[in-house]
C-alpha cells in the first residue's frame, strides 16, 4: 500500500506530539490482496492495540516483560480486515496488560491526548483512540474489559464500540479477564465503526466462545424509546451510603463533573429533538458494579497472567539459581506495580475460605446487574428467541470527568477505578455498548454511551448515526481528513 508524502509528514508530526504507537511501521502495510474486498475499508490503513496479535509485529502488551515479543500469527479479527483489503500500519500503546484508565501505566511510553497534550488519552486503548482522533488512521482495534475502548473514545472525541461478548472472536487477544473482555473498535465516525464491525463479527472456529448473531428483530414498540438514568437514579448509583473514608472517596470519584453533566443533559435534549422518547430507568445493582468487576477481573487476571513466567513467555533474567528464582526475578522485573497489585488481589479473592465471601458474591451481583438491564432491554435466550423489553437502548455517561491531566491535575489510581462505574456493567452483563461524542465542553470532547440488548449493535448504530448527522463529530486543532467516510 502506497502512502502520500503529505500523509507521512502529517502522521509523523502527530506521532511526535502524542506518542500513540509502540511500533509505527507504515512500510509494513501490504498491497491489498483481499479475498473478499470491501469497498468500505479496502485500501485503508488501520492500527491495532498491542495486545492483539499481528504476524511480524510487536506484541508487548505495554509491558517490559514482553518488550521484545514479536507475534508469530495474526488474530482472527485482524485477519478478516486484511482479507477485506485493509492494512495494519502499527501497534498502539496501552496500559500494561490492559490494566488502567489513562495509558500512562504503559511500561514503554506515555500517550498524550490530541486535544490537549498535557492530558491523558484514556485507557487502556488510549493509543488507538489518540491515533484515530488525530486522523493518522480512520479506525483502530482495541480491547474492552471494563470500558477500555469507550472511555478513551470519549476522552479523544471518537466513536468506540464494545460488542456483545462472543460477537467478535477473541482469538489472538492476549487474555486479561476472559469472561469480560472483547475486541472493540475505535473509529472516526459511526458508519465506519459499523462497517468494521460487520466485517469482524461472527463465529470463529478458533474461538469456541464466539457465535453468529441470531436473526431476531427488535419490537416496534421499543424502537424509539431510550432508557435514561435520571439524576436521582445516578445519585442512587453512587455508593455514598457505605461507611469508611475509602467509600467516601469512591462516591466523589463517581459523581459527574459539571461539564459532563451539562453534556449528558444536552444529549438527552438532542435525542428528544430527534424523535426519541426518553424513559427514566433505575438500575439498583449498578452501585455494586465496580467492586464486583474488580473482584472478577483480578481473579481471572491472576490465572491468565500465570503463563508469563520467563520460561514459556516473557523476558528471562540474565541469571537465576533455580526455576523458582527465575520466575520470581522475571515477574518482579517485568511486571509493573498495577499488574502486580491486580494479580495479588485476584489471588486473594480466590484463596480457600475467601471465594464465598468475595468471588462467588461478585458473580451473584453480576447476574443481578444483567437482569436489571434485561428488564428494560429484553434478552435473547440460547435459542435466539426474543424476550421484549420497553427500551431499544439505555443512555449512560461514559466517565465522570473529561480527559484528566497528570500529576496533581489528575485522578488518583483509586479514583480512576471507582470511576469505571458507568462502563464496567456492560462487560459484566456481556451487552453491547457504543460511545460517541455528545459535545465539546470548554475545549474538550465529552462522550455518552448507549447500551443495548445482546447482539443488537445495529440499533445502537442507528441511534448514534442519527445523533451524529445532527451533531457532527468534533476534531482537534490541526486535524486533516485523508480517508473518505
Amino acid at each position: 500500500m502506497e502512502f502520500s508524502e503529505t500523509w507521512k509528514s502529517y502522521a509523523k508530526e502527530w506521532e511526535d506530539k502524542i506518542g500513540a504507537f509502540i511500533q509505527f511501521a507504515p512500510e509494513k502495510a501490504q498491497i491489498s490482496k483481499a479475498k473478499e474486498p470491501s469497498g468500505h475499508i479496502s485500501n485503508l490503513p488501520f492500527a491495532v492495540k498491542d495486545n492483539i496479535a499481528v504476524q511480524d509485529f510487536s506484541l508487548s502488551c505495554g509491558s517490559k516483560l514482553l518488550e521484545n515479543m514479536v507475534s508469530p500469527y495474526t488474530a482472527s479479527a485482524v485477519k478478516k480486515l486484511e482479507e477485506a483489503g485493509a492494512s495494519v500500519i502499527g501497534k498502539t500503546n496501552m496500559d500494561e496488560f490492559g490494566m488502567g484508565s489513562s495509558t500512562d501505566l504503559s511500561a514503554l511510553k506515555k500517550t498524550n491526548n490530541p486535544w490537549d497534550t498535557s492530558r491523558v488519552s484514556g485507557g487502556s486503548s488510549g493509543g488507538s483512540a489518540a491515533a484515530v482522533a488525530a486522523g493518522i488512521v480512520p479506525f483502530a482495534l482495541g480491547s474492552d474489559t471494563g470500558g477500555s475502548v469507550r472511555q478513551p473514545a470519549a476522552f479523544c472525541g471518537v466513536v468506540g464500540l464494545k460488542p456483545t461478548w462472543g460477537a467478535v472472536s477473541r482469538f489472538g487477544l492476549v487474555a486479561y479477564a476472559s469472561s469480560l473482555e472483547t475486541i472493540g473498535i475505535l473509529a472516526d465516525g459511526v458508519k465506519r465503526c459499523k462497517d468494521v464491525f460487520n466485517i469482524i463479527k461472527g463465529r470463529d472456529p478458533m474461538d469456541q466462545t464466539s457465535r453468529d448473531a441470531p436473526a431476531t428483530l427488535i419490537s416496534e414498540k421499543s424502537e424509539k424509546v431510550i432508557g435514561v438514568l435520571s439524576p436521582e437514579a445516578l445519585a442512587k448509583a453512587i455508593a455514598d451510603d457505605f461507611e469508611g473514608g475509602g467509600m467516601k472517596e469512591a462516591a466523589q470519584a463517581m459523581a459527574l463533573e459539571d461539564a459532563v453533566r451539562r453534556s449528558f443533559d444536552g444529549a438527552k435534549e438532542k435525542l428528544s429533538a430527534l424523535g426519541y422518547r426518553l424513559l427514566p430507568v433505575e438500575i439498583p445493582a449498578l452501585k455494586y458494579g465496580v467492586p464486583a468487576y474488580y473482584t472478577i477481573a483480578t481473579a481471572e487476571a491472576s490465572a491468565n497472567l500465570a503463563r508469563f513466567d520467563g520460561i514459556r513467555y516473557g523476558k528471562r533474567p540474565d541469571w537465576a539459581e533455580n526455576p523458582e528464582e527465575l520466575i520470581n526475578k522475571a515477574r518482579t522485573e517485568g511486571f509493573g506495580p498495577e499488574v502486580k497489585l491486580r494479580i495479588l488481589l485476584g489471588t486473594f479473592v480466590l484463596r480457600s475460605g475467601f471465594q464465598d465471601r468475595y468471588y462467588h458474591r461478585a458473580q451473584k451481583i453480576r447476574i443481578a446487574i444483567r437482569e436489571n438491564f434485561e428488564k428494560y432491554l429484553g434478552s435473547l435466550n440460547p435459542n435466539g428467541e426474543l424476550r421484549e423489553g420497553p427500551c431499544a437502548a439505555i443512555l449512560l455517561p461514559v466517565f465522570p470527568t473529561r480527559a484528566f491531566g497528570r500529576g496533581g491535575a489528575g485522578l488518583s489510581n483509586f479514583a480512576q477505578k471507582a470511576a469505571d462505574l458507568y462502563t464496567c456493567c456492560a462487560n459484566l452483563a456481556g451487552l453491547p455498548a457504543l460511545s460517541f461524542p455528545a459535545s465539546l465542553e470548554e475545549g474538550l470532547p465529552v462522550g455518552v454511551q448507549l447500551m443495548g440488548r445482546n447482539f443488537n449493535e445495529e440499533r445502537l448504530f442507528d441511534i448514534a448515526s442519527a445523533y451524529e448527522k445532527a451533531n457532527p463529530l468534533p476534531h482537534p486543532s490541526g486535524w486533516k481528513q485523508f480517508w473518505a467516510s
